[in-house]
């Protein structure tokens, strides 16, 4: 499975953010789209960073109330791992895993197409394997 497919089956749409922004209008847009992460673009559209709860959480515990009117450009994480369309689930599973990171923005031709979760990885994981045990089993029944 590539992450085209799982994109398909996503509502479409990817929540951004300008880096100007400040954390308390991101935490409210995570907030209210119940979403773990806020993609960041630049002017022309290009991904620039991204910030998710654990950066907003690492900015609070550094400095306070007052991370809430900081930019988002002080607490993103700049070096932005990205997929696209034709990576495959486990190389995504491999990408968060050594990156330690649960949210990873796809692009295409170098605009942003999507964003996949660990949850969205997960639950296509899991199809995929009871989809390998029902037609094992089928196997064996038919032996």
């Amino acid at each position: 499975m590539n992450i085209g497919q799982i994109l398909k089956t996503k509502a479409r749409g990817v929540s951004t953010a300008r880096a100007e922004d400040t954390i308390q209008e991101i935490a409210t847009r995570l907030a209210q789209r119940k979403i773990g992460a806020v993609v960041i673009v630049g002017e022309n559209g290009k991904v620039v960073g991204i910030i998710s709860e654990r950066d907003i959480i690492r900015l609070i515990a550094e400095h306070g109330p007052k991370a809430l009117t900081m930019v988002a450009s002080s607490g993103m994480t700049r070096e932005v791992v990205s997929c696209s369309k034709t990576s495959t689930l486990e190389e995504i599973m491999d990408a968060m895993t050594q990156g330690r990171f649960r949210h990873l923005p796809v692009i295409e031709d170098g605009s942003l197409v999507g964003i996949v979760s660990i949850g969205d990885v997960v639950k296509h994981h899991t199809a995929e394997v009871e989809l390998e045990v029902t037609a094992m089993r089928g196997y064996l029944a038919t032996g």
